[in-house]
């Protein structure tokens, strides 16, 4: 069957935003005298529970933390971290080949509409997507939801749309979705399986998106 839409997870699948955010936690955790897990990390990544996760680990192991004091420093270290960083290897060109296909764009993301909307103006990407749909506005990943709103708005059903993740938890709720989904760690996620995948690439420059469509049409 055809595929008439892409959608795309957007925190380290189009931009690898979650190694900034990583780092803005380890270097918290460093300067309260803790250190951050990363297995603990890897449970939280492509959900919305990172933050709670991490605040309260780090209550664990550090006294007299207060969340809310931390969480501005928190967000300007990220937007600092990812000043000068662009999308992914290879997510332009796929979006061009998306455009000359004629494909919908969507995004199912567990973050904010804010986080995700102002991200994606910093890229220059905005405009390639006619559905953002975001985990403030529905139930976020593992759940479904994310991925069955931006079908609505698009107006595809599951099994004419490729999903690209980056995250097992994210893989779970594409497929939840009943959308085949293609899975790109990035250098965060790349040891964490994901064999609930459709397909499994090391990156956006393994193969063409024109490529990807014929695989998927057979």
């Amino acid at each position: 069957m055809a595929t008439r839409a892409l959608i795309f997870d957007f925190d380290g699948t189009l931009a690898d935003t979650e190694a900034a955010v990583l780092r803005s936690w380890q270097e918290m955790f460093a300067e309260h005298g803790a250190e951050l897990p990363l297995d603990v990390w890897h449970t939280v990544i492509g959900t919305q529970n990172t933050a709670t996760t991490m605040f309260k680990l780090l209550a664990e192991q550090a006294e007299n933390v207060d969340p809310e004091s931390l969480r501005p420093a928190m967000r300007a270290r990220v937007h600092e971290l990812l000043a000068e960083d662009g999308p992914r290897d290879g997510v332009l060109d796929y979006l061009e080949e998306a455009a000359h296909h004629g494909l919908a764009l969507g995004i199912a993301s567990s973050s904010s509409s804010t986080w995700v909307h102002g991200q994606l103006a910093r890229l220059g990407l905005a405009h390639h997507f006619t559905a953002v749909e975001t985990g403030d506005r529905h139930n976020p990943k593992p759940d479904p939801d994310t991925y069955l709103a931006a079908l609505r708005t698009l107006g595809v059903p599951a099994e004419e749309a490729l999903a690209f993740e980056d995250s097992p938890h994210g893989v779970s709720a594409a497929k939840a979705a009943g959308i085949p989904t293609i899975a790109i760690p990035n250098p965060i996620t790349a040891p964490l399986d994901f064999a609930k995948a459709d397909l499994v690439l090391p990156s956006f420059t393994t193969t063409t998106l024109t490529k990807l469509l014929q695989y998927f049409s057979q």
